[in-house]
């Protein structure tokens, strides 16, 4: 089968040949027909990303497929069903291995393209705004990054809330995509003054923040008192450094998310908003934006566009 794949450390990702592996116990092997590009995989590739896995290794968080075959002791699942899997890496080939206990069965009117590009970015927003957040209808949400991946999926579920929704991207064309979305204040990534922007408009109560640098320095000088502040990753290159006082005057909180995390330690909420996603699809509630489509041979132009920002939503291969 062919991967996009990481034969050394420091190399970078290439198709490559490799044997179809055979699941062991727990495992299923999965005819993988789409799978979902994350920043984490640009990071992956060099190898600074939390997880990164020792190479050899190939590349994709998140995939859906049809099930080709089960390891012993798998149980609930059968050969020819439509699931999708965040195994973590393993996603851009042909077939991957993952562990039967990560894997949710799709809608059957959810096609591929849209289960991949699902759990992470819906995931991650739905348990950040919901869970670690408490967002609560009426309060005003700043979604920075609000076009990206996980950005888009924050200002569509926190309008679901009930949130006054903020959102900032870079040009016209992505702050058209977020008000599409649902998000009521559009602000321009390049305003020179976004505090005094964001203050004009009663400052913020939640800031969800995929970016980090100069923007996040912005954002936490608009809190409001109480406020609670997201960092869900650092797209810009720079993480930010608190000042502690700050917290302590206006009572603000900083909330830390990774949604991968709660897989290994209570994946319970996790497992319980991805239902809550998955019942929201079903009801028209939430439709994934898919901005670009690339084949499996085209994996690495799929890479840069993700690389130089030029998407909307999310970037997804498929294997056919």
């Amino acid at each position: 089968m062919q991967a996009f794949h990481i034969l050394h450390s420091g190399s970078t990702a290439e198709l490559h040949d490799i044997s179809v592996p055979k699941p062991g116990p727990g495992q299923v092997l999965l005819k993988i027909a789409a799978c979902g590009l994350n920043f984490a995989d640009l990071l992956m590739e060099k190898g600074t990303y939390q997880d990164t896995p020792d190479a050899p290794f190939t590349l994709g968080m998140e995939v859906s497929g049809t099930i080709d075959s089960l390891g012993a002791g798998v149980m609930g699942f059968a050969p020819g069903q439509r699931v999708a899997v965040f195994g973590g890496s393993g996603g851009l080939a042909e077939y991957g291995l993952f562990d039967a206990n990560r894997m949710v069965q799709i809608p059957d009117k959810m096609s591929f393209e849209e289960a991949a590009a699902f759990q992470v970015a819906y995931g991650t927003s739905h348990l950040a705004l919901d869970y670690r957040a408490r967002l609560q209808p009426s309060e005003r949400l700043l979604v920075l990054g609000a076009a990206g991946g996980v950005g888009l999926t924050a200002v569509e579920i926190g309008n679901l809330m009930g949130a006054e929704v903020i959102a900032v991207a870079r040009g016209a064309e992505k702050l058209e995509v977020a008000k599409s979305m649902g998000a009521t204040h559009l602000i321009d990534a390049s305003e020179p003054n976004l505090r005094g922007a964001l203050k004009t408009l009663g400052g913020v109560d939640v800031v969800y923040d995929p970016v980090g640098g100069d923007l996040f320095k912005a954002a936490f000088r608009a809190c409001n008192p109480e406020a609670r502040i997201l960092p869900i990753g650092f797209a810009s290159g720079s993480v930010p450094q608190i000042p502690a006082n700050h917290l302590l005057v206006k009572n603000i909180s900083v909330i830390g998310l990774y949604w991968g995390g709660y897989l290994k330690f209570k994946p319970k909420p996790l497992v319980a908003s991805l239902q809550t996603l998955f019942d929201w699809f079903e009801a028209g509630k939430v439709k994934p934006h898919v901005s670009h489509i690339y084949p499996l041979a085209q994996a690495a132009d799929a890479m840069e566009i993700l690389r130089a920002r030029k998407s909307t939503g999310k970037v997804v291969v498929t294997m056919s």
